[in-house]
């Protein structure tokens, strides 16, 4: 029969147990000590919270780099709203000034859109309104006078029997006026030929407009020339002479192409020019230009080398002491071509040409 083993034998025996498997463990080797074990564990852990980071932080799998983008992407949207404000803030700048060059909406051409909708009303209105209203009133209404009818003689060559006298001394002479136009430009030339006094001639070139004759180039030459030349863009008339400038004027003319031109202005509108009308020109010579004033004579009939012509004549008297008198008589059934020229100077010298013959240029 066994007996039961006492506790604290029992216990004792539990003791000498546990302090043999100490002895064992700590005399068996390194690798199965606790210490070696815990440190292998805890090198790897660290990479695998980094692992696990990787695998949280591309939360949008799909787009992995935008993730990288993301940072780039943040400081470009001010630039982008900036932009978005600039657009939104163009219309305002173009249609503010409405009266923006042009050259602004061809340069932008996403801004002039809203500029071209708004712009193009407000000019057009006021572009078409003004020219109707300008145009048809100045020539009816203000001046009516200021555009005459002009009918400028053709070609012709004309042919003068001569006297006059000079310091005394009566000479006669023969004189060849001659007139080429062809629509748009003109010629006129005088040549006068006396024995023993030699000759002198006189020539006019330029242009025929709405105002009829107007002169370019004025000469007058006997020993030597003088140029008297018509200077419009400039608003000169020059001499060659070096006298003073001269003003130019509308419907300036010049010792020769001012008889023309009283033609062309009775020729166009005769009943207009009744006797005591005035007609003033403005015309050149070869040191000065003045304002002529012819005065329309009543008709009378003269007796030429030609024939008897019916003939009206215009008077320019003179207005200071040393001023030349000009008569002149226009024949109505030639067009009213000067048919007779008197020129009278203050000391009493003068020269008479009266119409012989008329040809052909």
């Amino acid at each position: 029969m066994n007996l039961p083993m006492p506790k604290h034998v029992l216990a004792m025996l539990t003791l000498a147990v546990v302090a043999v498997h100490l002895l064992v463990i700590q005399a068996g080797p390194a690798e199965f000590s606790l210490q070696p074990v815990v440190l292998p564990v805890a090198e790897p852990v660290a990479p695998r919270a980094l692992s696990t980071r990787r695998i949280e932080a591309p939360a949008p799998p799909a787009r992995p780099k935008s993730a990288t983008r993301v940072p780039q992407a943040t400081p470009a949207q001010p630039a982008i709203s900036a932009a978005a404000q600039a657009v939104a803030a163009a219309p305002e700048l173009t249609t503010a000034p409405a009266a923006a060059d042009l050259p602004i909406p061809a340069s932008q051409p996403p801004a002039p859109a809203p500029a071209d909708k708004n712009a193009p009303a407000p000019r057009q209105e006021p572009a078409t309104a003004p020219e109707p209203a300008a145009a048809p009133p100045e020539p009816p209404a203000a001046k009516p006078d200021d555009a005459p009818r002009l009918a400028l003689p053709a070609s012709v060559r004309l042919k003068y029997d001569m006297n006059g006298q000079a310091r005394g001394l009566n000479y006669v002479a023969g004189g060849v006026m001659t007139w080429v136009q062809d629509g748009n430009q003109y010629e006129a030339r005088m040549v006068v030929s006396a024995f023993l006094l030699g000759s002198r001639s006189m020539s006019s070139t330029g242009e025929l407009t709405a105002d009829g004759i107007a002169p370019k180039r004025f000469a007058d030459k006997s020993r030597t020339e003088l140029a008297t030349h018509f200077q419009p863009d400039i608003g000169r008339i020059t001499f060659s002479n070096n006298a003073p400038d001269a003003p130019w004027r509308r419907g300036a003319q010049d010792r020769l192409s001012v008889f023309f031109q009283l033609s062309a202005l009775l020729a166009g509108d005769p009943a207009r020019f009744t006797p005591g009308t005035k007609v003033p020109m403005y015309t050149a010579g070869p040191r000065d230009a003045d304002s002529w004033v012819f005065t329309v004579g009543p008709s009378e009939t003269l007796t030429l080398p030609i024939g008897q012509l019916p003939v009206i004549r215009l008077l320019r008297d003179p207005r200071r002491e040393y001023d030349q008198k000009v008569e002149v008589w226009l024949a109505p059934s030639l067009g009213f071509l000067p048919v007779r020229i008197k020129l009278t100077q203050s000391n009493g010298d003068f020269l008479d040409q009266q119409l012989a013959s008329t040809q052909a240029p």
